[in-house]
């Protein structure tokens, strides 16, 4: 009997110890505002998830502080993952949603830019493992190759395609695509942003680029219907055709050998974590927990489903520990692989 009054009252104890802590942090968020820093400027696919992850956070964290998204684009959204790193106020109350390579980025080291180790993110998630997603290159039609076959063939016409700054999956895909797949092309970098590439496109000043499906459904759906002047020539990022494409190639499709798969296997891991965000280190572990149990949260509530699906947007969220998961395997990664990539990115800077 002893032994029983001992566990129910130190089982009490852990339960009023733990309401205090929920107490603790209710009371730190409560009137507070929430800063939600995405390193892009406003109308592209990663302002989209950011708004909308914003608009139905807060409810979720406990005092429901109001949460502000923050444009702060900049290489890539390079210069967002280096404030969050190193600026950001380590209270909990600045978020960040970035470009899904910047964790490889990181953890490669080749880039002196990148000042940050993705290993110490408070990791959130990701609202996207690209489940129902695709990367796909996206051309217009009057482009003077039309094909996928005539985009391969040795000595054959070039596709210009557009990008934005340096270190951007849209500079990196098309070059991986070259290299594995025999990809004809040019790159015209530097674009300052989505919305900027897309007008790019619209006026004949680049032939095509690579980008999210989703982001395309949501921000030119018209471009995905027959007869509106732009097709898409082979899907990244995807094991299998996306349902939409049955007569569009993935890359895997295409790769020149085995090397090649192994290669795009690797390059298309960063998509697991498709549309990643993150606390600064150093959160209080109470405030952490919160925010990272709010996240998920978030993409359980029919009002975030009910407005994705408005969008078009892909929902097929990771945890907290899933996203480290995956930064663990691309650290396990073989060297010549790594090594790869890091000419990569040093051949993408824009």
């Amino acid at each position: 009997m002893r032994k029983g009054v001992v566990a129910a009252a130190l089982m009490l104890a852990a339960l009023a110890a733990s309401q205090a802590r929920a107490d603790a942090v209710a009371d730190f968020y409560r009137g507070k505002q929430i800063n939600l820093v995405v390193g892009y400027g406003p109308g592209g696919g990663y302002d989209v998830y950011a708004r909308l992850v914003g608009r139905h956070l807060g409810r979720h964290i406990p005092g429901q502080p109001s949460v502000v998204v923050q444009n702060m684009p900049g290489a890539g959204s390079l210069r967002a993952v280096n404030y969050l790193y190193n600026v950001a106020a380590r209270d909990g109350t600045t978020l960040a949603h970035f470009a899904r390579n910047m964790p490889l980025i990181g953890l490669l080291g080749s880039n002196p830019n990148a000042q940050f180790d993705p290993r110490r993110f408070v990791w959130l998630g990701s609202s996207s493992r690209f489940a129902n997603d695709a990367y796909i290159l996206i051309v217009r039609t009057d482009a003077p190759v039309k094909t996928i076959e005539e985009a391969r063939r040795p000595g054959g016409g070039h596709l210009v395609l557009g990008g934005t700054a340096e270190g951007a999956t849209g500079n990196d895909v098309p070059i991986i695509l070259r290299d594995t797949i025999g990809l004809n092309v040019k790159r015209v970098v530097g674009y300052p942003d989505s919305g900027a590439l897309f007008l790019a496109m619209e006026r004949g000043e680049v032939h095509g680029r690579t980008t999210d499906l989703s982001s395309v459904k949501t921000i030119k759906p018209d471009w995905l219907k027959p007869g509106s002047g732009f097709h898409v020539l082979v899907q990244f990022a995807r094991e299998t055709r996306h349902p939409d494409f049955p007569d569009v190639p993935t890359a895997r499709e295409l790769a020149r050998n085995e090397a090649a798969r192994d290669l795009i296997d690797l390059a298309e891991l960063p998509y697991r974590l498709s549309r990643p965000f993150a606390a600064p280190p150093g959160l209080p572990p109470e405030r952490a927990k919160a925010l990272q149990e709010a996240f998920a949260a978030t993409h359980r509530d029919p009002l975030y489903l009910e407005e994705a699906a408005r969008l078009n947007i892909d929902v097929s969220p990771m945890n907290a520990g899933e996203v480290v998961a995956a930064l663990e395997r691309i650290e396990k990664a073989p060297p010549q692989l790594l090594d790869y990539l890091r000419k990569l990115f040093a051949e993408s800077k824009g």
